[in-house]
């Protein structure tokens, strides 16, 4: 089945393909009035019949279970009183069975399902990105401001920096085919 999720300012909605005579995404679940406002939403696939909606807002990252609309905070980060979280992107591991790398601000934590800490390492960005991808199998990609990092996606550790000169921000980076797709956002109010 083919999911569509859409956030709202106060909700989450979920969209299933219906087949034809339909062939069109029809509502399947709402979640109104979630306790964060969301600012990325995706889905995992925990095992057949589990499946859970994530989301991340300015407080952290959350999961809603799909089948019984329960809210569950996945990773709430310790962070200064001041100082929101800025989430950047939820990247299923390649080859686990619901583990996750949750990337925010200027690092990245690696959890399992249930939002436990499954290693105690970070991914640490040497600036901080405006848009992260999952290349292949094996590395994530961050954009920043000065330049590209190519960090190994179990392990956190830098492959490869590369260095551009045109301050760009990205608001979306995705990959696919090993070709490397871009959107960016121009601000029309820049002085």
């Amino acid at each position: 089945m083919k999911f569509l999720c859409i956030a709202t300012k106060t909700s989450i909605e979920v969209y299933a393909w219906a087949q034809k005579p339909y062939s069109k995404f029809m509502q399947y679940k709402s979640f109104p009035d979630v306790l964060h406002r969301p600012v990325l939403v995706d889905m995992v696939c925990e095992a057949p019949n589990k499946t859970k909606v994530l989301y991340a807002s300015s407080m952290g990252f959350h999961a809603i279970d799909l089948e019984n609309g329960v809210l569950q905070d996945l990773y709430l980060p310790s962070i200064g009183v001041r100082t929101t979280v800025t989430p950047h992107a939820i990247i299923p591991l390649p080859r686990s069975t619901g583990e996750l790398l949750l990337c925010y601000n200027n690092e990245g934590v690696y959890i399992n399902a249930s939002g436990g800490r499954i290693k105690d390492v970070r991914l640490q960005w040497g600036e901080v990105p405006s848009s992260i991808a999952l290349i292949g199998d094996s590395h994530v990609m961050g954009w920043g401001s000065k330049a590209i990092e190519i960090r190994a996606v179990e392990s956190g550790q830098l492959d490869g920096v590369f260095m551009h000169k045109r301050t760009q921000k990205l608001r979306f980076l995705c990959e696919r085919n090993d070709k490397v797709s871009t959107g960016s956002v121009f601000d029309t109010f820049a002085d």
